[in-house]
């Protein structure tokens, strides 16, 4: 008996010993873990040198019937989908969010779920730079959360709070990054039309230090660099990164820091002329914006632009119609099936940047849409009766087989006829 008692003794020290060899050895496997996830999570050593890739994302939608083009990404721990349309013309990027929500609309996803440890102080940098000095939404005690308002140009407004998260991508050298960035945690859409929609919230593609791409440089993924081709038959593709842009037929032309265009893509004022012939029209502030469908002129450019069309189409067999679709139309002798049975009436835009050394060309396919009832209509609009006096926005129509680059890096814009149905052979988000 006693004999037995030490043999127990000894194997259960034995037993005591094993486990706390495990328990050290776990502890530090998990710290090690943990280390290797806070460290792949911030990503605080890379370098552009090391990395200085890019990220594709597919396009989906189009400008008629859907009105958008967006993307597929995953955001979250852990990360989940969610379709985001895509906005050169601003800069914060939002989910709709249950954080609850106040006031959602039908969307493709469920609503983000933020945790407590996500949510933005004050504090942070980053804050700073979505709470404009007019705005609403000012920090009081930098301990609070960081609030933020994006008002858009349709009169849409989102309200939320700012989180931070992973948004993992798959970059075309084959490498996987997980940075945590920032993005609006939207739980107020105050919209004029609560449809059921098919995104989830907004991509801003801006130059502001909210955007992604600016936060993706600041952690030495890619460049600031931003690419999109949208397809006139849907879909195309959006990149972030240099690695796919051109090395030749690109026309260049330098980004304007004008009052007017101030926050936005523009490529400087432009000499407006229809066909051949100028309209008499110099000097338009331009901006490119992927969050717009269509393109809108100020009243001085559009009633140029009209008066141009309607002396081209003096004997030509279309009649002006009303289309609840679009403002100006016209009908032919039978509805037309595609724009190839009806652009040979029409004469091309032209937009001449920087003296007439960057020239935009607008096919008439690129300014025009066929409509469910057969008629064609005028995707080029009256930017004063949105309120627009000053500023033009060239939208998706008129950015459409066109891809158009966003060089922060070099302070440039610039576009060159393309295929966009045909993605480039390298990664994708994930």
């Amino acid at each position: 008996m006693e004999k037995k008692g030490k043999v127990m003794m000894v194997m259960m020290m034995w037993v005591l010993l094993v486990l706390v060899l495990i328990s050290i050895s776990g502890s530090s496997a998990a710290a090690n873990q943990q280390q290797h996830k806070d460290k792949k999570q911030t990503i605080p050593s890379l370098s552009l040198h090391r990395i200085g890739s890019s990220a594709v994302f597919p396009l989906r939608g189009n400008v008629y019937p859907e009105g958008y083009y967006y993307v597929a990404v995953s955001v979250g721990t852990p990360p989940k989908p969610y379709f985001l349309d895509i906005d050169t013309g601003s800069d914060l990027t939002w989910l709709q969010c249950d954080a609850p929500c106040v006031n959602c609309h039908k969307a493709p996803h469920p609503p983000f779920r933020p945790n407590k440890n996500s949510i933005v102080a004050c504090s942070d940098p980053i804050c700073s730079a979505i709470q404009p000095q007019d705005s609403n939404y000012r920090c009081e005690d930098p301990r609070e959360q960081c609030d933020y308002e994006v008002a858009y140009a349709d009169q849409a407004v989102s309200l939320g709070v700012l989180v931070r998260d992973v948004f993992p991508l798959r970059l075309n050298n084959g490498s996987i990054v997980v940075p945590r960035l920032v993005f609006g945690c939207g739980y107020d859409q105050q919209v004029s039309d609560p449809t059921i929609s098919n995104t989830d919230g907004v991509l801003g593609l801006g130059n502001g230090e909210s955007s992604i791409v600016s936060q993706l440089r600041k952690f030495g993924i890619t460049q600031n660099v931003i690419g999109h081709c949208m397809s006139a038959h849907g879909g195309g593709f959006l990149f972030f990164g240099d690695d796919l842009v051109p090395s030749s037929g690109v026309v260049w032309t330098p980004m304007s820091r004008s009052r007017s265009s101030d926050k936005h893509y523009s490529p400087g004022p432009a000499e407006l002329v229809y066909g051949t012939k100028s309209t008499g029209v110099k000097g338009l502030i331009t901006i490119f914006d992927s969050g717009s469908s269509y393109t809108y002129f100020n009243l001085q450019a559009y009633q140029a632009f009209i008066s141009s069309i309607r002396k081209d189409l003096n004997g030509k067999p279309l009649k002006a119609v009303d289309d609840e679709t679009l403002p100006v139309c016209w009908k032919g002798k039978k509805p037309f099936k595609s724009l190839q049975d009806v652009k040979k009436y029409f004469s091309p835009v032209i937009l001449n940047f920087n003296g007439k050394k960057a020239k935009l060309v607008i096919p008439p396919e690129a300014y025009m849409i066929i409509t469910s009832h057969g008629n064609v209509c005028l995707g080029i609009l009256n930017g004063s009766e949105v309120g627009l006096e000053d500023l033009n926005i060239i939208g998706d129509i008129s950015l459409q087989d066109l891809l158009v680059i966003y060089d922060n890096e070099k302070q440039q814009i610039g576009w060159v006829p393309k295929d966009c149905t045909r993605l480039p052979k390298s990664g994708s988000a994930l």
